[in-house]
């Protein structure tokens, strides 16, 4: 085995697992780490004048990728940072590898600037987190930290590693990392179970998640929703499983305002099944007494991360095993006996569904030229002039159920931010691009998420790396007035909105982005729109356009 440092071993092994970019941002206890990158040409550093913007890049490459990505991070500030993204990566299980910069190991008992307990820090966001004290250890740790990461359910992994053990010398096997097989087939007599319940059914529907699409059991579940004549609705889910123009595509189960369990319950009444694929039931921000699911419905929840099933909902017949895994044991066993009343099923949810498209598109039309823009003028301008192959980045929080009627999300071309907390949007545009430099990538985003990651701009332009993005500026939290409008009702509609205007000053984004060397371009007249969004996505180089959109709420 060679003798080597354990900085030149990190990259090493990095290079034999195939690493192409490095998303970081650095500081004084990587400077052997970083110092040493000139000699390894093939690797790429992403320079991000942000923690959470180096997060968010490597959360969207890795969902593009299919594949870990690698982040460098500076010791316990750098890594607090962070934490809000690698939440998000969590909670969106995205697989990640996060190096952290450590103060040497022999000074650590004297508590030196900056230093603190890494592994602690980021405990609570990660899969694993380790500290390393030994150079010999640092390849096998950045291979078990990559097959953590990657295994399902998939999320980030966190390495400290002090300069000192970086300086080691030691000697070391460099080998790619040797994954785990993780597809888990369903019990033969659970799935019988299920689909005597789904055949039985007269009203089943269907509750999607994104164990459906890293499964890859997206046409699946397509063929499956055909053959009960089940309307499909996404639970939490980031992922494309059905293509939105799909007529059996209802929308989304809300989750984060206060009538979100009510109007849940009322959907789940209609139905006698409920099949619930890849995703958690149900969370909640506003829980009511008792239980959502009535008790004339049967619950079927199918996930390969077995801390989900049966978790918020008792009663329910759990299945762990990967979701294609499973919807191709369900087709095998209801394809020769299709449900009743299928066909007629599908035909009627087909027909709502096109009269309540056409009501919607009618209204929007009557906004066409109001000034702000409206946000359906914005969308179906933006879907007239984007390429057929692009692929979109949605962080626009209110305007994304707009965005998603007139740019229909499709299955790896439409990413939405994930786990909730503000700031995707604008990395994760630049991350999918280095995934999929071949396509065009427009990120839409709303004024109040895009200051949480502002400096993702400077990235794009010192790596020249050419997104297009569409910054929805109401100029206010909108999502937040909309939350506090629902929680408090209509009796109190006269009520002030405190702290949830993005005014005085005004937040221009066009000229926030010039000033990083981006093109920025102001609209503020419906007129203007398309030649604004042409111009940009012509450009080949990162742009923004910066749109006065609505702000009413009442």
């Amino acid at each position: 085995m060679p003798r080597i440092t354990g900085k030149r071993a990190l990259l090493e092994q990095l290079v034999a697992d195939g690493v192409r970019y490095i998303f970081g941002n650095p500081g004084t206890t990587e400077q052997g780490f970083m110092d040493l990158l000139q000699d390894y040409p093939q690797v790429e550093f992403i320079l991000c004048l942000h923690e959470g913007v180096a997060i968010g890049m490597a959360d969207a490459f890795a969902r593009a990728t299919r594949k870990p990505a690698f982040v460098e991070l500076h010791i316990a500030p750098g890594l607090g940072n962070a934490v809000g993204m690698l939440f998000n990566a969590k909670v969106g299980r995205s697989p990640l590898v996060v190096y952290v910069g450590q103060s040497a190991s022999r000074a650590l008992f004297q508590e030196p600037l900056l230093s603190g307990d890494l592994v602690e820090i980021a405990a609570p966001v990660t899969k694993w987190s380790y500290e390393i004290t030994h150079a010999a250890d640092v390849p096998q740790a950045v291979r078990r930290a990559m097959k953590i990461a990657e295994e399902a359910p998939q999320g980030p992994t966190v390495l400290s590693i002090p300069i000192d053990v970086l300086d080691e010398d030691a000697e070391v096997s460099i080998q790619p990392t040797s994954y785990t097989r993780w597809r888990a087939h369903p019990d033969p007599a659970a799935m019988d179970e299920a689909a005597e319940l789904l055949a039985a059914s007269r009203r089943p529907m269907i509750v999607t998640g994104d164990g459906i699409a890293l499964s890859n059991g997206q046409e699946h579940v397509t063929r499956l929703a055909e053959l009960l004549g089940a309307p499909i609705y996404q639970g939490y889910t980031t992922e494309v499983n059905v293509d939105a123009n799909h007529p059996l595509v209802i929308g989304t189960l809300p989750f984060t305002n206060a009538a979100a369990p009510e109007f849940t319950s009322r959907v789940l009444a209609r139905h006698d099944v409920v099949l619930a694929l890849g995703v958690p039931l149900f969370r909640y921000i506003f829980p009511r007494p008792g239980d959502l699911v009535p008790a004339a419905t049967k619950v079927i929840q199918i996930d390969l991360d077995g801390w989900e099933i049966g978790k918020n909902v008792p009663g329910a017949l759990g299945i762990k095993a990967d979701c294609a895994a499973a919807l191709l044991a369900l087709l095998e066993r209801l394809e020769s006996r299709a449900p009743a009343g299928a066909v007629e099923r599908a035909a009627a949810i087909a027909a709502e569904g096109s009269q309540k498209r056409e009501t919607v598109l009618a209204n929007d039309r009557k906004t066409w030229t109001n000034q702000p823009i409206s946000v359906a003028r914005l969308m179906s301008e933006l879907a007239d002039v984007v390429p057929a192959d692009a692929v979109i980045f949605d962080e626009a929080i209110t305007s994304s159920t707009v965005l998603q009627r007139y740019v229909a999300p499709r299955p790896g071309r439409y990413f939405r931010a994930r786990g909730g907390g503000l700031g995707p949007g604008l990395p994760g545009a630049l991350g999918v691009k280095l995934a999929m430099p071949e396509r065009p990538v427009v990120g839409v985003v709303a004024d109040g998420s895009a200051m949480y990651s502002v400096s993702a701009f400077w990235t794009a332009a010192h790596h020249r790396i050419p997104v297009t993005w569409v910054v929805c500026n109401n100029a206010s939290y909108r999502i937040l007035k909309e939350n506090i409008m629902d929680y408090l009702g209509p009796r109190h509609a006269d009520r002030k909105f405190v702290a949830m205007d993005l005014t005085d000053p005004p937040l221009r984004y066009d000229r926030i982005a010039e000033s990083m060397g981006v093109r920025g371009r102001r609209v503020e007249r419906p007129e203007d729109l398309r030649p604004a969004l042409e111009e940009a996505l012509g450009s080949g180089a990162p742009a923004v356009v910066d749109v006065a959109i609505q702000r009413d709420v009442r």
